[in-house]
């Protein structure tokens, strides 16, 4: 055997740095990452089971890993319970299936049917000859990572399953964060995502302990974690933040520039009735208060945040209430999934389901209505002198993001003037200044300053 392992990674940011994890040890392990299944001794594929779709992508992976390949190892979200038994029943002669976030497990499955080699002979990593970045292995591109701060969740909301499949809430401590983005912004990144399944509810599971970074004493919690990663220089972007009433004390750090003024908040509905069915906080007016207070501290915020449509007992005038609550809140990057009854997912036992066809009808009106607020936030950018951080470069110009756009998420900002992209030498990773030009739904079009 060559000792090269094939690797398929899907699902959200959180399990993408799972594969991180996995793919840095099988390195230091002494394996090579084979991009094809034909030079690969075994492939890992690392599955996601949030929804119904995400199921059916993740087991077309296998099935299409198991036929060009034949030595699978399952990881991820499905690798429990009843998504488990599924797989072992649709591919009996998978060599491995673990849970997510189970690293062990996977590296212990890869031993085994692929024991590690250097320089042919078995024995594993060699440091004089295998360097290992200090970063570890990175999916992302060079300028941009995931910072995970914790696993698993304490909520239980109806429509959920990630506490089933990820567990309660397990915060790594400052210190260890705190390092692995100094570690990272070394290593060249520009941004820092922060993620976790509930950032705002980081070092609860801790009771908020005592740590020291640099000499300084730290509480293990999000504005202390955001203080210190507001010191390093770089762009600093909070993920799946809960409003509870501690995220006011961030605002004023993003006023001052030291984070990214972006708040990524999973609303979900608007409706007190279909909240409290879904298990999620119910006063959405006071919601709105707030998000006007967070404006008034800090106008250039951006607020993302996600909805469910067609959640079981959800009327017209429920969703009616969604869509005044939208116009209100004027919300700058939504995104919106009609309701997937996953299996496990105690939402699927609430009387009154909404036809399908009725769920579809009210995911285009959802998305109807919040295209005209996003383009009506967008078009008051125009004019506007932004620092945009560079993506891509191609044949037409430079791709790039502002401070108001994560990755793969959010929109762009265009320039399409080649020939001064050339003149700078612009590559990715590079921050400039673009006055924008034009705006639509999603994206933005600007020149070089």
């Amino acid at each position: 055997m060559s000792g090269k392992v094939g690797f398929i990674s899907l699902g959200c940011p959180k399990a993408l740095v799972d594969s991180e994890r996995i793919l840095t040890q099988l390195k230091l392990d002494g394996y090579d990452i084979s991009p094809n299944y034909d030079d690969a001794d075994v492939v890992v594929v690392n599955t996601c089971g949030f929804i119904d779709s995400a199921k059916q992508e993740s087991m077309d992976a296998i099935n299409e890993a198991m036929k060009e390949n034949g030595k699978v190892i399952v990881t991820g979200c499905m690798g429990k319970g009843a998504d488990a038994e599924a797989i072992k029943t649709a591919n009996p002669n998978v060599l491995s299936v673990s849970g997510p976030a189970d690293y062990a497990s996977v590296l212990g499955a890869v031993h085994e049917f692929v024991p590690p080699k250097v320089d042919g002979v078995e024995g594993g990593h060699n440091p004089y000859i295998d360097l290992m970045p200090p970063q570890g292995i990175k999916l992302t591109p060079q300028h941009y990572a995931y910072l995970k701060i914790s696993e698993g969740c304490n909520h239980r909301c109806t429509f959920c399953i990630i506490p089933n499949m990820r567990g309660d809430l397990v915060s790594r401590p400052i210190s260890d964060v705190v390092e692995e983005a100094k570690k990272l912004v070394d290593s060249g990144v520009r941004e820092l995502l922060v993620i976790s399944q509930d950032t705002s509810a980081y070092g609860v599971d801790m009771k908020y302990k005592l740590d020291f970074v640099d000499g300084t004493a730290l509480e293990t919690r999000m504005q202390d974690l955001a203080v210190a990663l507001g010191e390093l220089g770089i762009w600093v972007r909070l993920h799946y933040v809960y409003p509870y009433p501690h995220v006011d004390k961030v605002i004023p750090l993003m006023a001052e520039g030291k984070i990214l003024p972006y708040l990524d908040i999973p609303f979900q509905h608007a409706s007190p009735k279909i909240l409290k069915l879904m298990k999620r906080p119910g006063n959405q007016e006071k919601v709105l208060e707030r998000i006007k207070a967070w404006r008034a501290i800090c106008p250039d915020l951006t607020i993302r945040s996600t909805f469910i449509v067609g959640f079981p007992g959800e009327t017209e005038e429920d969703f009616q209430l969604l869509l005044d609550w939208l116009e209100e809140a004027e919300l700058d990057r939504v995104g919106c999934f009609k309701y997937s009854p996953v299996e496990g997912a105690t939402a699927n036992q609430l009387p009154d389901p909404v036809p399908e066809d009725v769920q579809q009808q009210r995911w285009e009106r959802f998305m109807e209505t919040q295209q005209v607020i996003s383009a009506r936030r967008l078009q008051r950018k125009v004019g506007q002198t932004l620092e945009v951080l560079i993506d891509d470069v191609d044949e037409e110009g430079a791709v790039g993001r502002s401070a108001a756009d994560a990755p793969e998420i959010d929109g762009n900002v265009f320039i399409n003037d080649i020939e001064s992209v050339v003149a700078l030498g612009l590559e990715p990773g590079d921050m400039v200044q673009v006055t924008i030009e034009h705006a639509d739904e999603y994206d933005l079009w600007g020149r070089l300053v």
